[in-house]
């Protein structure tokens, strides 16, 4: 008899196990709100794999005592799903977890949604694609959409320790010693992936041969060799992988060329790709922005294709988009205008909307196809007229200030000059 692997014998089996997500299933939030009322409608959960879309799905089976059923819209075909909606006629309800959701085809998806209207199948929708764009609309508008999160590296600890301690599902029959590190290298090396980090983790403790005194020890190196993902350096506070995060976007924006290339290769190495996709695009915006507009595409392409290929090869489109990141003209303004225009609306100024930028069916006013007394920039020469967006408490407010680093902006600079001094005529 086959044993089932860690991660599918740690899933929870009520919606107060699951780990992470707190935005949804923490107490007083969407999912567990829908739970604890027992008013369960469809839902669609995307993001990365192994951060919690399945542990969710049969949480809240469990947190309601329905019957849980789970397909693939790939492999399963519409008989199989003729059998789940058979039992759904039976028993009332029946959550149905279909992963790749996005590849739903037509003919499965016209036999489902009658089953979705009547809420005799409550279908959660599993993928790793944007729905918004993958997902058909007929689906789409019969769900609940829900992003997770890849999960905090204290949320994989406390999943790591549970499956530790833990006798009937997890470890917990093991004596397991883990050596200073180890524990964090499961936890950060496997990415957000807490299927992989627990799975690892069996795999360490069942193939380490115990000590004299009954105890496995776990030391890093055995949990580099189960996850073959290297471990950082750490520091005595474990702040290690943070401090190379920081370095290799602060060598990028200094245009340090040699320096973000030692970096990425410390990424790199510890196959840790996740966390350098994340930050190149935050690079991309946020350090170059509107210098080099082009280098964020760009930079994603690379990512994109980086992710395709996989490491070790996957260093090499990282690595042309790190070299162009340095060498391009910065441009912080963007990122400064929207966190100016941000402070203010946290502070409260955020003003009444312009009378003549409101809807045209505002509180049945004459409609005048483009609105009240709007002025249509299209009728106007240059396709530009003075008229005042802002509410009237902010009126003169100006958040952005161009920089003059990059051709681009310079060019956005001249035009917002010109758009500046005809405004204030």
């Amino acid at each position: 008899m086959s044993v089932q692997p860690l991660a599918y014998r740690m899933r929870p089996k009520s919606i107060e196990e699951v780990v992470g997500q707190e935005h949804l299933v923490g107490e007083g939030k969407i999912i567990h709100r829908m739970v604890k009322a027992k008013q369960l409608s469809s839902m669609i959960l995307y993001g990365p794999p192994g951060i919690g879309k399945t542990s969710i799905a049969s949480a809240i089976a469990g947190s309601t005592q329905y019957a849980f059923r789970k397909l693939n819209a790939v492999t399963n075909n519409k008989k199989d799903m003729e059998i789940v909606a058979a039992e759904a006629k039976m028993s009332g309800k029946v959550i149905l977890l279909l992963d790749e959701v996005h590849r739903l085809d037509k003919g499965k998806q016209d036999f489902l949604l009658p089953y979705l209207e009547n809420g005799m199948i409550i279908l959660i929708g599993a993928t790793t694609s944007n729905p918004y764009h993958a997902i058909n609309p007929a689906i789409r508008s019969r769900c609940q959409i829900f992003e997770l999160y890849p999960l905090s590296t204290e949320d994989m600890e406390k999943a790591l320790v549970r499956a530790l301690k833990d006798e009937e599902r997890g470890l917990g029959k093991y004596s397991v010693e883990l050596e200073p590190g180890a524990l964090e290298h499961f936890a950060q090396a496997s990415g957000g992936d807490v299927r992989s980090a627990l799975n690892a983790l069996e795999l360490a403790v069942l193939s380490t041969e115990p000590n004299d005194n009954g105890s496995i020890y776990i030391s890093v190196e055995i949990a580099e060799e189960c996850l073959q993902k290297k471990s950082f350096s750490h520091d005595k506070d474990g702040d290690g992988h943070y401090d190379v995060m920081s370095a290799f976007q602060k060598s990028i924006r200094g245009s340090d060329v040699n320096a973000a290339l030692h970096y990425l290769g410390r990424l790199a190495e510890a196959g840790d790709l996740p966390t350098i996709a994340r930050r190149l695009l935050v690079i991309a915006y946020e350090d170059i922005g509107l210098a080099s507009p082009q280098a964020g595409p760009r930079t994603l392409a690379a990512i994109e294709t980086a992710e395709k290929l996989g490491f070790p090869e996957a260093r090499i489109p990282l690595a042309n988009a790190v070299i162009e990141l340095c060498l391009s003209p910065k441009s912080n303004s963007a990122i400064v205008a929207i966190d100016k225009a941000l402070a203010d609306i946290r502070a409260g100024k955020s003003g009444e909307v312009p009378l003549h930028l409101k809807d045209a069916h505002y509180k049945g006013a004459k409609q005048l196809g483009r609105g009240i007394e709007y002025k249509y920039p299209h009728d106007y020469e240059n396709g530009w007229v003075a008229q005042s967006y802002l509410p009237e408490t902010l009126k003169g407010k100006a958040y952005y200030e161009p920089k003059k680093t990059g051709k681009f902006e310079q060019a956005l600079a001249i035009v917002y000059d010109k758009l500046l001094k005809n405004k204030n005529r």
